[in-house]
């Protein structure tokens, strides 16, 4: 940045130098050329007088014209420096994360404790998935970065935000789809989405509700008061309410729990759509594929902690493995001795081989194994691979925390 605004104040010197350079000589000839203009008829002893008098006259209005062109020059100059400013601020915005957690702790008055030191960055614009089991804390976690539950230590922070220090600044960047169906059942759906826009002191609006309610497949029901719609329509409801108020962050806590498939499909595409407009989208579920389609990062609590936190591509390589599977022409009654290093599993009364391997390094050893496989006289007759899903790696890792 220092060297960026010492060269562009480089540029601006000797732009005025040469500037100043050029127009010197013009203000000499101009007002010469002044002074013979306005000389003739005088007499020899006003001429000199006249002279310093027209070249003053020539010389102001060739500083004028000389200031108008440094103007213009700082003008085009101060736009470049501006905008590049604004851009570098703007990149390392986007470098910020827009919501952080740190050291957070809840414990009731109980004595139980649903999160223990929690420490999370969640970056702008991506999908997160947090993934848990039925009391991990993900509900926990979402209500207080919300401002629904109070933290027993710790800090959050949403867009530079504190949500204990500027509760209505944080809070009013933040949309929330809670898992109940809360809503106001004898209202209609326009005026109950348009009621929660208001709420955050936002004003009226009725061409962005209209596009929030046609997105979600609302606008047909407009009138309708909530108590007649199904299910899976009340929950679009709450979608359309989190989003009246035009938050940069979205929670949806279990936002396709007892929805069809179609409706599920719906809130995926909203949701990328959502994700591609610059909002930031924190999802929890119990659909690991869900997750798995939709989400930019993982992240896995249980029992109040988190796990890990890893980009769900790198978690796929790292964790996941995969499986070669052979069908044998003739039943194996025994494994041969030269194969006992490869860890092959017998399966199906000794029709099939299983050779497990991991994400990255298996195509050294599958080469090997084939070419035991021909020394040892074993044929097979098909073969076919198999790689863990996400919900496998999920699994996976709970049993591998008890």
């Amino acid at each position: 940045m220092t060297r960026s605004w010492d060269g562009a104040g480089h540029a601006l010197c000797t732009s005025w130098t040469g500037a100043l350079i050029a127009v010197a000589p013009s203000l000499y000839r101009y007002g010469n050329r002044t002074f013979l203009q306005r000389s003739e008829g005088l007499g020899a002893e006003n001429r000199s007088m006249h002279r310093r008098e027209s070249f003053h006259c020539g010389a102001i209005l060739s500083l004028h014209a000389f200031a108008d062109s440094i103007t213009l020059r700082v003008r085009s100059r101060l736009r470049v420096i501006f905008s590049t400013f604004t851009a570098v601020s703007a990149i390392v915005e986007s470098m910020q994360p827009i919501v952080s957690v740190t050291n957070l702790s809840k414990t009731y008055a109980s004595g139980f404790q649903a999160l223990k030191n929690i420490n999370l960055a969640i970056n702008r614009g991506e999908i997160f998935a947090l993934l848990g089991p039925n009391g991990a804390g993900k509900t926990t976690l979402i209500s207080i970065v919300c401002g629904i539950v109070n933290a027993s230590e710790g800090s959050v922070t949403v867009d530079g935000r504190d949500i204990a220090a500027d509760y209505r600044g944080a809070r009013s960047l933040i949309g929330l789809v809670p898992q109940e169906l809360t809503t106001d059942s004898f209202e209609t759906v326009r005026a109950t989405v348009s009621f929660s826009r208001g709420l955050f002191g936002k004003p009226k609006n009725p061409a962005y509700i209209e596009k929030v309610l046609r997105d979600l497949s609302l606008w047909e029901k407009r009138d309708s008061k909530i108590i007649t719609l199904s299910g899976g329509m009340k929950r679009r409801v709450l979608i359309a309410k989190a989003l009246s108020h035009e938050p940069r962050v979205l929670f949806l806590d279990e936002p396709t729990a007892g929805v069809d498939v179609e409706l599920r499909r719906d809130m995926w595409k909203l949701v990328r759509s959502l994700a591609a407009s610059g909002v930031t989208i924190i999802l929890t579920t119990h659909y690991i594929d869900e997750a798995e389609e939709m989400a930019d990062r993982i992240g896995v609590i249980n029992g109040g902690e988190i796990m890990l936190v890893e980009e769900k591509t790198e978690l796929m390589r790292k964790l996941g493995k995969k499986q070669l599977t052979l069908q044998l022409e003739t039943p194996l009654s025994a494994l041969p001795a030269a194969l006992a290093g490869y860890g092959l599993d017998v399966a199906k009364g000794g029709n099939e081989l299983i050779y497990t391997y991991e994400g990255d390094g298996g195509r050294t050893d599958i080469i090997a194994l084939l070419k035991a496989l021909d020394d040892a006289s074993i044929r097979f007759k098909d073969l076919h691979t198999t790689q863990s899903s996400l919900e496998d790696i999920f699994v996976s890792l709970l049993r591998g925390n008890q």
